[in-house]
């Protein structure tokens, strides 16, 4: 089993910014890629930011230029740094971690950012 303990989460004005991490722990086999992800209320869950392995990363289009995930290997950690954060980026913001054709993927619990205007 793996666990995925995410902090960082809170109420910021818009403008703002939050940083984010995932710490990974458990029974991890090989980590291929991690991700953020974020749900809105009455909004299904939509992928943020990716970081694979050898460091390459995607992003969605809304958050482009504002959002910056990163990678602690060491540390099994990921972070996303977000900056001139919006009303409309308010949501639950979970990690995702993938382990492909090595092992089962798993979610953290959630961490909630609330952008007020």
């Amino acid at each position: 089993q793996v666990q995925l303990v995410e902090s960082g989460g809170g109420l910021v004005q818009a403008g703002g910014s939050l940083r984010l991490s995932c710490a990974a722990s458990g029974s991890i086999v090989r980590i291929i890629a991690m991700d953020w992800y974020r749900q809105a209320p009455g909004k299904q869950r939509e992928l943020v930011a990716t970081i694979k392995n050898g460091g390459t990363t995607n992003y969605a289009d809304s958050v482009k230029g504002r959002f910056t995930i990163s990678r602690d290997n060491a540390k099994n950690t990921v972070y996303l740094q977000m900056n001139s954060l919006q009303p409309e980026d308010t949501a639950v913001y979970y990690c995702y971690l993938q382990q492909g054709p090595y092992g089962p993927d798993y979610w953290g619990q959630g961490t909630q950012v609330t952008v007020s205007s």
